[in-house]
């Protein structure tokens, strides 16, 4: 896999580890609050966004049947047959997403001729996660927002205002830590779904014919009534079912087992319950009604009494969502700097007791500046449906062709089992990819600009720092030559030097340089390297390898899974292999700051060469990534030409 930051690349061995605690049922509930926010608060605009939205319909019964039809089999196929039957059986050691599959993919398909292009893939995905986590927070709190106007038309011009204030809010105590707002998470999505159900009950007892969506005919009577505009439909019909891609991205968090039986038993039949109410809702009403009705369903399903405390409760969840999606793009970018795909950043752990708990502040304040930048341009929750739909659609795509490689390779399944399996998932993920590609004029650019963005930042950075590690390769003195010919010309004086290296061959240019400025070198010597393995976590007997060079040298390798937090003073304490035990005040960390020099020699274009060297220069210290003690470190620098 990649190299981790200022870390050689590598595997380690690993056994299996999970960090899933507690009973099924607190689990069951944990999932409710945490993996389900995204697509729980779908209902308050995805069916108004296929009447009301850019390609309007008409209210009628068969387009009300063929929407709730297209709605119900994409939450079958989609979410249930696609990511909870089969997808999240692909875990990389418990954990899922689309960079835990993209490493065991990886890890398993080594050497094979389109590992390449399955890795790009998959970063794409995550460029692309992205742009939805921009998205999400925006759409969400605003069309919760927009309820208010269902209580009362004059707060229309407080409804922005209201919005960017609590996006603000969300974004501010992600500092704090979610720790103990997160356990009132699961209780009140318990409620909200709940709420969905019993106002969809209501009104499918009024309507009960409103069941007979459930009927696969009735979707393709839409497209064969009317092909175009099914197509067109379709790009808002996928609203439904984002956040499916949470469920994978969670597992590590909840297990499989309690995600499944949420979705099953509880979330799955909420959400039907409530779009087929809203179904049942507008067929009993005349067409002046429905029309009128059609622009905000979710909320007119309430009586008017209860709207106001339904336009709450909605905010809170969609706060939830919001804040789930903040969770996801802090662990997303742990793992990618983890697994070499973007520079160091610093990271907060805001838990004590929670591994995924961490906060991430140059990513918060981008997304929030994002976020607030998207409610004040596109104004209404319709203008940004508009944008939603692609980078999800565009992700689950992937996903697929990951699965593809999964089951083929992986699992060995029977290839035309696989093949029939993909085809289908594959048509359909294509069919909504093609509808929301008729919305780029319309604010689909928006997700794809950013896409392109990170997945240039992603590549370039991982292709940097292979090019800079092979460049450092290629002039570094093998070491025992070194350990020779320095150990009778320099003075040796007391202590420890430790010298972090990202490559386990060769003389660190750390160390090159202490010998040839101060002419010394230490009692005991520590050439250093950090490896990422292409597991979430690694055992703690594999933690270190470890190599005697003589003469008070010694190399360490230090392994990491991807997710995990490293620290090297903490693993050097528990050590025992390198004579006696390491003291913090008897030890220096030399590291060795890079300049590039962007050169015309084959790598990579010269804009490219500017713009890595910039994120270079723009990197959270290594002292502080590797939770080196301040006052013990020393930087030397070097150039680098590539």
């Amino acid at each position: 896999m990649k190299e981790a930051p200022d870390a050689a690349a590598g595997r380690s061995a690993v056994v299996p580890y999970s960090h899933v605690h507690g009973s099924m049922p607190q689990l069951v509930v944990g999932a409710v609050g945490i993996v389900f926010g995204d697509i729980g608060t779908s209902p308050l605009y995805a069916f108004r966004e296929t009447f009301a939205g850019h390609h309007p319909l008409v209210p009628d019964q068969l387009h009300i049947l063929g929407v709730l039809s297209l709605i119900f089999w994409s939450m079958m196929l989609v979410v249930t047959i696609k990511y909870v039957a089969i997808i999240m059986r692909a875990d990389n050691k418990g954990e899922g997403g689309s960079l835990a599959l993209l490493a065991l993919i990886n890890r398993k398909s080594e050497g094979k001729r389109w590992t390449k292009g399955i890795v790009l893939l998959g970063v794409f995905a995550t460029a692309l996660f992205y742009g939805d986590s921009m998205i999400t927070p925006a759409i969400s709190v605003l069309s919760a927002v927009e309820g208010l106007t269902t209580v009362e038309a004059g707060f229309q011009p407080l409804v922005l205002p209201i919005a960017v204030g609590i996006l603000i809010v969300l974004f501010v105590i992600q500092a704090r830590g979610t720790a103990k707002v997160g356990l009132l998470f699961g209780p009140i999505m318990l409620v909200y779904f709940a709420v969905l159900a019993v106002l969809g009950v209501v009104h499918i007892v009024g309507n009960p014919y409103v069941l007979i969506a459930l009927n696969p005919w009735y979707a393709l009577q839409f497209f064969l009534a009317e092909g175009r505009m099914a197509f067109l439909a379709m790009g808002s019909v996928v609203l439904a079912v984002t956040g499916a891609e949470a469920l994978y991205a969670d597992m590590g968090h909840f297990g499989r087992k309690p995600i499944s039986i949420s979705w099953l038993f509880f979330v799955l039949p909420a959400l039907m319950l409530n779009y087929l109410g809203q179904g049942a809702m507008i067929l009993s009403q005349d067409m002046a009604t429905a029309m009128h009705t059609i622009h905000n369903p979710f909320f007119l399903l309430a009586p008017a009494s209860l709207r106001l405390p339904l336009v709450i409760l909605a905010t809170m969840a969609t706060v939830i969502a919001s804040q789930a999606v903040i969770s996801g793009a802090f662990s997303v970018t742990q793992q990618a700097i983890q697994l070499g795909f973007i520079p160091r950043l610093r990271i907060n752990h805001t838990s004590a007791g929670a591994i995924g708990q961490i906060y991430i502040p140059t990513i918060n304040w981008a997304l929030m500046v994002m976020v607030i930048l998207l409610v004040v341009s596109f104004r209404s929750s319709t203008n940004l449906a508009a944008a939603y739909g692609i980078a999800v659609t565009g992700a689950m795509a992937i996903d697929t062709c990951l699965l593809a490689v999964v089951l083929v390779h992986l699992w060995r399944w029977n290839k035309l089992l696989a093949g029939a399996l993909i085809a289908i998932f594959g048509l359909v993920d294509l069919a909504y990819f093609g509808a929301n590609l008729t919305k780029v004029p319309d604010g689909g650019w928006f997700p794809l600009l950013v896409g392109f963005i990170a997945f240039t930042l992603l590549t370039t950075w991982a292709r940097g720092r292979a090019l800079m590690i092979d460049r450092m390769r290629e002039v570094a003195m093998p070491v025992k030559v070194f350990v020779q010919s320095a150990v009778g010309s320099a003075t040796r004086v007391p202590g420890t030097a430790v010298f972090m290296t990202s490559t386990a061959e060769g003389v660190p240019h750390a160390l090159l340089h202490n010998l040839k400025h101060n002419k010394v070198l230490h009692e005991r010597v520590i050439l250093l390297t950090v490896r990422i393995a292409d597991m979430p976590y690694v055992a703690e007997e594999n933690r270190m390898d470890f190599d005697d060079l003589g003469q008070g040298f010694y190399r360490l390798i230090i392994h990491y899974g991807f997710m995990e937090d490293p620290d090297v003073p903490a693993v050097l304490a528990r050590t025992k292999k390198c004579g006696a035990d390491f003291r913090m005040m008897d030890t220096s960390f030399f590291l060795a700051r890079q300049t590039l020099l962007p050169s015309s020699r084959p790598g990579m274009a010269i804009w490219r060469e500017k713009l890595f060297a910039w994120m270079l220069r723009n990197a959270e210290s290594a002292m502080e990534f590797f939770k080196l003690p301040t006052n013990r470190v020393v930087e030397l620098g070097s150039q680098v030409e590539i």
